[in-house]
């Protein structure tokens, strides 16, 4: 039975530690390098997502919307590329410039940064 119980507690943390670090995000500037293609909206109730950027890797928090850009592609959990229209965009975002208000507004394009 405790077998049991330190495998379930493992599959947790590995869980936790992974969606910790979901929004450690690289921009590149090539769209074949990326994972996600990104777009900028200029009014927030056109976004997918909210996006907070964190000064620190430390205060990302699972996949809500509160992005650490990394300076190493190695160090970020995905690659992302600024489309110039929404149209090539997989993900439309409009960054905010309060923590609170990070979030998605379509919660089926979740997935994209899992």
């Amino acid at each position: 039975m405790q077998k049991h119980t330190f495998i379930l507690l493992l599959i947790l943390l590995y869980g936790c530690s992974f969606s910790a670090h979901t929004q450690k995000v690289y921009s590149c500037n090539n769209r074949y390098d990326a994972d996600i293609k990104v777009f900028v909206v200029e009014n927030r109730y056109d976004a997918d997502l909210l996006v907070y950027k964190v000064a620190n890797a430390y205060d990302v928090d699972g996949n809500k919307g509160l992005w650490y850009f990394c300076a190493n592609k190695y160090d970020a959990r995905k690659t992302i590329w600024f489309a110039d229209n929404k149209y090539d965009a997989d993900l439309l975002i409009y960054f905010v410039e309060n923590r609170y208000d990070a979030g998605w507004r379509e919660k089926e394009k979740m997935h994209l940064l899992y």
